[in-house]
C-alpha cells in the first residue's frame, strides 16, 4: 500500500508538559505513555499500544474491565 508509514505501536509526538519514561501522556485526543525522558516541547516517542502499569490515586478503586480516562488537570508529574 502507497500510503503506508508505520505500525502505530509508536509515534513521535511533542511533550505538552514534562515526561519521564513509563509516565502517561495526552496529545490533544492522543493518549499514550512516554518511551523516553522529554522536557516540554521536545519531540519525542510515545507508545500507543500495549499494557502498561500507570500509577493511579491512592483511594481509587479501578474493577477489572471498568472503562478508565486520563485526567489532564490533575496528571501527575505536572
Amino acid at each position: 500500500m502507497k500510503n503506508f508509514v508505520q505500525p502505530g505501536l509508536s509515534v513521535s509526538l511533542p511533550m505538552p508538559y514534562d515526561r519521564t519514561s513509563g509516565q502517561g501522556v495526552l496529545v490533544g485526543a492522543l493518549f499514550g505513555v512516554a518511551a523516553v525522558d522529554a522536557l516540554s516541547g521536545i519531540t519525542a516517542e510515545v507508545a500507543t499500544a500495549g499494557v502498561f502499569d500507570i500509577t493511579k490515586e491512592a483511594p481509587l478503586v479501578i474493577a477489572v474491565g471498568a472503562r478508565v480516562f486520563w485526567d489532564n488537570t490533575n496528571n501527575p508529574g505536572i
